[in-house]
C-alpha cells in the first residue's frame, strides 16, 4: 500500500486490525479504525491543508473509492458504514453509522444521519439527510427542495446493508488469515 504523508508532514493513523492491499493509496491526516476492509485502487486523501479524515470501526470501503478532503474541511465516516464501489465522498462531510454510498454516488458538503442508503449513481450536495432514509438510485439532492424522492427505509434494505457489512466482514477475516499465512 502506498502510505504517505501530506505537505504538513502528517501520516496516516491506520489500526492493526484493518486490511488495506499494496494498491490503495492513503495520504495525509486519516485515521482508520479497528476492522476497516479498504478493497484495491481505493484512494483516500487528506493532505490539503486543516483537512483530515475519519473511517470508523466495521466500514468498508470497496474498490475505486475516492475520499478526499478539502483545506480546512472534515470527511467522518461512521461506524459500520459501505462505501461501494467506485463513489466518491468529498469533505466536507459527514457520514453517519450503518450506512450504505452505492456504486457511483457523489457525496460533497452534506450530512447523513445513520442508517442511510444513498443508492448507486446519485449525487448528494450541500443538503442534511436525516437518519433512516433512502435516496433512489440516480437521484440529484442539491437542496432541501428536492428531498421529495427521499423515503423511509424499508425492512429489505436493512437486510441488504447487513448482508454487504457481513461480507465484507468476511473478506476483512480471509485476507487477515492469508497475510498471517504467508
Amino acid at each position: 500500500m502506498m502510505i504517505l504523508q501530506n505537505p504538513q508532514r502528517q501520516k496516516p493513523n491506520i489500526s492493526k486490525t484493518a486490511w488495506i492491499p499494496e494498491t490503495a493509496v492513503i495520504v495525509g491526516n486519516v485515521t482508520i479504525e479497528d476492522d476497516v476492509f479498504v478493497a484495491p485502487n481505493a484512494v483516500i486523501r487528506a493532505d490539503e491543508s486543516g483537512s483530515s479524515i475519519v473511517i470508523g470501526q466495521g466500514c468498508n470501503v470497496q474498490d475505486n473509492v475516492v475520499i478526499h478532503a478539502m483545506s480546512n474541511s472534515k470527511v467522518v465516516i461512521g461506524n459500520s458504514t459501505s462505501l461501494a464501489h467506485g463513489c466518491i465522498v468529498h469533505g466536507p462531510c459527514r457520514i453517519g453509522e450503518g450506512c450504505f454510498i452505492g456504486f457511483g454516488a457523489v457525496i460533497f458538503d452534506c450530512e447523513i444521519g445513520n442508517d442511510t442508503l444513498i443508492l448507486h449513481n446519485s449525487t448528494v450536495r450541500g443538503v442534511t439527510i436525516l437518519s433512516g432514509k433512502v435516496v433512489p438510485d440516480g437521484s440529484t439532492i442539491v437542496k432541501q427542495d428536492d428531498m421529495e424522492v427521499i423515503e423511509d427505509i424499508t425492512p429489505d434494505l436493512v437486510e441488504f446493508k447487513r448482508t454487504v457489512i457481513n461480507a465484507n466482514m468476511e473478506l476483512l477475516k480471509g485476507y487477515r488469515k492469508l497475510t498471517k499465512d504467508e
